[in-house]
Order: structure tokens, then C-alpha cells, then sequence
């Protein structure tokens, strides 16, 4: 006989899987299965890798015998040069105190998320969203909901104008973004400010691509209220190791709050969650701040690669070239298929993986504190997400096969 305790399901398995995992898994089986070499367009890989001094660093920490436990909030020489890096760089009014490493960006998100909320709160998400960014607020017993887009992937500012309510806690946004590589200005990132002060919203930012830019320059939200009193201000900063630096594995990020009543917050929940960052690692975080010079160089491979999606926009496939971050959205609507279909017949004729965007374009219905359903938002149907972080002559010959497949069905 079945349990009561064993039969019931917990809220964590009414959750929704991340596509991009899903279509991870998928790609690796049938690799494996066919033995075919495969273009691997569907996830956020770098081609580079991270820069000597970091590796260095990591073995130096590991040989030394630098790895027992740091602060739950990080080593304190890196939070200063952390907080350096924040106020030379991006622009904030900050100080070490306020800074928090983390064990990856994603870590980051999640624990500020628990921080800063209580369950049944509301969180403002884009309409398009990374998947995790969904999976992390249904984690922490938050309502998603999700703000228009407008056709260049800009949030729609009238639209979410009208969107909050009394349980309406926190505003995502997401620049560079992925999935669609926009990049919000500075107009956009105040209006969004104001908006968010006007409704008593917090803001967390994600800004893991601040480095991929292509057209224009980054602009950190925080920036914008560095004028503003610390107890006044409302912007959360999640910054990345693992885009800048290729540092993918390390997994290695850092979170700037704004005020130290904030930081105080998420400290208690780090030293729930992770007693600490991995030692080493930090110490391979501190190294790389030093090498910011090939971060530089590393954005000119990604430009490079994304210019070579040309056979993509000649087709009107890509109707807007990403201004920003590692992935662009293919719209393959009038070919008279779904992208599910696509990007399934793309792998097994052509060997190139890609992502469908309905895993981005998430609708979770919730019922009595639980996801009953799942839906999503019906014009992803059309809409394949590539990454175009892969070696530019790879990413070249893929996109030549993603056209030509998509002429084939044009004609």
C-alpha cells in the first residue's frame, strides 16, 4: 500500500523542467545514438575559454591549501575589488558591504528572490524569459506574472504600467537579454526606474551578458539611482563569471544590493543555502579581474559570430540582428511548420541543434499555491532560439544550413 506521505506531490514537482536542459539532453542521447557530430546552436557554451591567470589561480588556491571555508558572503578581498569593479565599470555608488559572491548568477537570483519576498508575491517577468528566471519564482512560492513585449523585444512600459497590484513585489528585466539579445537604454532603463518607484516595486537585474554588448554600451540600472539615498534605493545587480570570463563550470557570480539592511537579509539566507562559495574558485574570480582584456577580445568573437547569421537575416528569419548577449530568435513563421517540428527535422537532416521558444514563453496556471497547468504564450509556437556563442566558422556553416533548410520549406 502506497504512503499518504509517499503519494503526495510537493510543490517543487508541479514545476516545470527547463527547456533549455530538456533540449540539452535530447541533443546529447541522439548524438550519442547516431554518432553524428552535431552544430550545437541550443546552448549558451562559450567557444573560448577562460583566461590563463584564472586557471592558474585556481590550482595556486588548490596547492596552497586555500580551500577551507569563507564567509558566507565571499572572501573580503575580493568583495572589495568586486565592489571596485561595480563602481569604475558600471557606474554604481557602492562599497564592498553591499556585494555577496555567489556560487553562479543563477545561485544569486534564486537567494535574492527568497530574500526579498514571501510566497505569494508577485514578480513581474518578462513575457519572453529565460527559463530558470520562471523556475527560480515558483521555487520561492511567487506568482509570475508576465509583461508585453513590444516588436523590437523592448518591454511594453504602457502595458506594465497597468499590471501591478497590492501583492506585486519585485520587477525583473533582463539586459542583454536572452532570449532575444535585446539591450535596453538608458531612457528605457529610467523609465522602467520610475515606474517601479511609482509602484513601490523592487528591481532585480539581471546582467549576466554586461559585456556583449554590439551596438550602443551597457547601462546598469543602478547607475541610475546612485544619487538616490541607500535606504531609498531598489535595484538588485546579479552579475556572471560565466559569460565574461567562459568561467561556465567554476560557477562563480556576485549579487550588488542596495543598502546594507538588504545585504544583511541575503546573508542569512546564504548561510542557509551555502555555508559558502567554493575557496578556490574565488580566488580564480579575483585572478580574472585582472584580465579584463580579454574580455574585450572575447566580445569581438562573439560580434563576429553573430555577423555571420547574415544568410539568416537575408531571409527575414532573424527580422532583428541582437544588439546584444549570445542568442538571437529565428521566426520561422509562413515555413508551415511549429518550431518543435523545426528544429527536430533541422537535427536529424542537418545535424544542427537549436532550441524551441515555447520553453521561453512559459504560462503557469496556479491553483491553491501549486502550478496546475502549463501553458504558453501561442506566438512562440514560431520561434527557435540559437546561440550563436560557438566558434564563428561553426556558427557560420550552421546558420548556411538553418537558411538553406528553411528555403527548402519556404519553396
Amino acid at each position: 500500500m502506497t504512503s499518504t506521505m509517499a503519494a503526495r506531490a510537493t510543490h517543487a514537482q508541479s514545476i516545470p523542467p527547463s527547456c533549455v536542459h530538456d533540449v540539452y539532453r535530447s541533443v546529447n542521447a541522439w548524438a550519442a545514438r547516431t554518432g553524428r557530430p552535431v552544430a550545437r546552436l541550443d546552448v549558451g557554451e562559450p567557444h573560448f575559454t577562460p583566461p590563463l591567470a584564472v586557471i592558474e589561480a585556481l590550482a595556486a588556491a588548490v596547492r596552497d591549501g586555500r580551500t577551507g571555508y569563507t564567509p558566507a558572503e565571499g572572501l573580503p578581498v575580493l568583495r572589495e575589488r568586486l565592489a571596485a569593479k561595480l563602481v569604475e565599470h558600471n557606474g554604481h555608488d557602492t562599497v564592498a558591504e553591499r556585494v555577496l559572491v555567489t556560487p553562479g548568477a543563477s545561485q544569486g537570483l534564486s537567494a535574492l528572490m527568497q530574500s526579498v519576498t514571501d510566497p505569494g508575491d508577485e514578480i513581474l517577468l518578462p513575457a519572453l524569459h529565460w527559463p530558470i528566471h520562471l523556475q527560480q519564482s515558483l521555487l520561492a512560492g511567487l506568482r509570475p506574472r508576465f509583461y508585453p513585449l513590444d516588436d523590437e523585444y523592448r518591454p511594453d512600459l504602457d502595458a506594465l504600467a497597468t499590471m501591478g497590484n497590492e501583492r506585486t513585489r519585485v520587477l525583473l528585466t533582463n539586459t542583454p537579454s536572452n532570449p532575444t539579445g535585446c539591450v535596453y537604454d538608458a531612457d528605457l532603463q529610467a523609465a522602467l526606474l520610475e515606474l517601479a518607484r511609482r509602484n513601490d516595486w523592487l528591481v532585480i537585474a539581471d546582467e549576466a551578458y554586461e559585456d556583449f554588448v554590439y551596438s550602443g554600451r551597457h547601462v546598469s540600472m543602478a547607475a541610475l539611482e546612485r544619487d538616490v539615498p541607500p535606504a531609498e534605493r531598489r535595484v538588485f545587480s546579479v552579475y556572471s563569471y560565466s559569460k565574461s570570463f567562459a568561467m561556465t563550470g567554476y560557477r562563480l557570480g556576485y549579487v550588488a544590493t542596495p543598502n546594507a539592511a538588504h545585504a544583511a537579509t541575503l546573508q542569512v539566507v546564504q548561510e542557509a543555502s551555502i555555508l559558502s562559495s567554493p575557496t578556490p574558485v574565488q580566488y580564480a574570480g579575483l585572478a580574472a579581474l585582472d584580465a579584463m582584456s580579454e574580455v574585450a577580445d572575447n566580445r569581438e568573437r562573439l560580434r563576429s559570430a553573430r555577423d555571420a547569421l547574415a544568410p539568416l537575416a537575408e531571409l527575414g528569419l532573424i527580422p532583428r540582428v541582437p544588439a546584444g548577449g549570445w542568442f538571437a530568435l529565428v521566426d520561422i513563421d509562413g515555413l508551415g511548420t511549429t518550431a518543435d517540428a523545426f528544429a527536430a527535422a533541422l537535427l536529424e537532416r542537418d545535424a544542427v541543434a537549436v532550441a524551441p521558444a515555447r520553453g521561453f514563453a512559459l504560462r503557469p496556471v496556479i491553483t491553491a499555491g501549486r502550478v496546475a497547468r502549463v501553458d504558453a504564450d501561442p506566438a512562440s509556437e514560431h520561434l527557435v532560439r540559437i546561440a550563436f556563442c560557438g566558434e564563428p566558422t561553426q556558427v557560420s556553416e550552421a546558420a548556411r544550413r538553418i537558411a538553406a533548410f528553411a528555403a527548402e520549406l519556404a519553396s
